[in-house]
């Protein structure tokens, strides 16, 4: 199987994630894989994810250098979302920020590698926490567009982190959190800074992910197509957007716009 990757798609089977690996414009289910031994290769091309023209180099996961400076969706908003600046007339494609930043988004909780906020449009529920490897997840607030979301992350920032820590969630499911009671006592300590927003209280459930893992790595050690550009080892397990290796991990997202090959060795 050869061809452009991009991120993989999942989907949720009753807790249980389910993973397809995108290779150009073929998806082909990785569960069969698990516990083989695979030759993932990458051919020496990269191609952008936006416009399809070859690259020496990949930016913003997946996008040649003109994309980035031309793309809303690459953007320095997208990452911090509290500078979103639709509304001052300046977005770079209004169309899209239409389409993307000026609908509702979910402020959630969730236990990756341990407690963190997070941001997502509602449409991208649970997408976006399968694609954080995200163990349990809880939505608690909707908000109006992007920039309010961002906002309300940087308050809720006050006394819960927003990242996961990659190693630390490859290295096996964290301790279980009482999500419900976070959400409680930060509504509690938020209250009347959150008010100026206007968000609309969500009441769950908490939402639990299983992953195909077989078993997990001793040590974390990431593979890259520029330093490795054969991987072949065995398939161990896969979480968030990571392969997970007997040998070693390799996060697919980064590698979008690669043209790789992925065969059994």
């Amino acid at each position: 199987m050869e061809g452009q990757l991009h991120k993989m798609k999942t989907n949720d089977e009753g807790g249980e994630v389910r993973y397809h690996l995108v290779l150009g414009e073929a998806e082909h289910a990785l569960a069969p894989f698990l516990g083989q031994k695979i030759r993932f290769s990458f051919t020496g091309e990269i191609r952008c994810v936006a416009c399809g023209s070859r690259t020496k180099k990949s930016w913003q996961q997946g996008h040649c250098y003109p994309c980035t400076l031309r793309l809303a969706s690459c953007d320095l908003c997208i990452v911090k979302p509290e500078l979103c600046h639709y509304a001052r007339g300046t977005c770079r494609e209004p169309e899209w920020g239409e389409a993307n930043c000026m609908k509702s988004h979910v402020i959630y909780l969730a236990n990756s590698s341990g407690l963190k906020v997070g941001i997502t449009r509602e449409s991208q529920v649970p997408t976006r926490w399968m694609d954080q490897g995200a163990h349990q997840a809880l939505p608690i607030m909707r908000v109006k567009d992007r920039l309010t979301s961002g906002k309300v992350e940087l308050l809720f920032g006050e006394y819960v982190g927003d990242k996961t820590n990659w190693q630390r969630m490859l290295r096996g499911d964290p301790d279980p959190v009482d999500l419900e009671q976070k959400r409680d006592e930060l509504w509690g300590l938020l209250a009347d800074k959150l008010a100026a927003h206007v968000p609309e209280r969500m009441e769950g459930p908490v939402r639990s992910f299983r992953y195909p893992v077989l078993e997990w790595p001793a040590k974390v050690k990431s593979y890259s197509f520029e330093k490795t550009p054969v991987v072949e080892d065995r398939l161990v397990g896969i979480k968030g957007q990571y392969l997970i290796f007997a040998g070693g991990v390799m996060n697919v997202r980064s590698h979008a716009g690669h043209v790789a090959r992925w065969e059994t060795a």
